[in-house]
């Protein structure tokens, strides 16, 4: 599996970015072959405030049907839309993801 993560800086204009966003997030669950999307609001970090105020996380099958997603008209819709976001607001990278199913490490008691 692999996943799409869109990290965007605290906003100068709360009410803006919203709207942005929501418009932006609209066009994202367009996109065909997602699998797994998550939002999520940054609260804080170890080391105090974050930079981040919110990250997307779309997931896809793997790399090739993720690739394959974002260059659909409905993919270029919203990344087109991405780019209106004010320059150098928010990082995009992919990553491959492995999870351990049911998040047990083995111990037992």
């Amino acid at each position: 599996m692999v996943k799409f993560m869109i990290m965007f800086y605290k906003p100068q204009t709360l009410p803006s970015f919203e709207d942005s966003y929501n418009s932006f997030l609209a066009l994202v669950e367009r996109i065909p072959g997602i699998t797994r999307r998550q939002v999520i609001t940054v609260l804080g970090s170890t080391q105090g405030e974050s930079p981040y105020y919110r990250i997307l996380e779309v997931y896809f099958a793997d790399y090739d049907q993720m690739q394959a997603a974002l260059m659909t008209p409905a993919g270029q819709e919203a990344g087109g839309q991405l780019m209106t976001f004010p320059a150098r607001s928010f990082e995009t990278i992919f990553a491959d993801v492995w999870e351990e199913a049911g998040a047990s490490t083995g111990e037992t008691n």
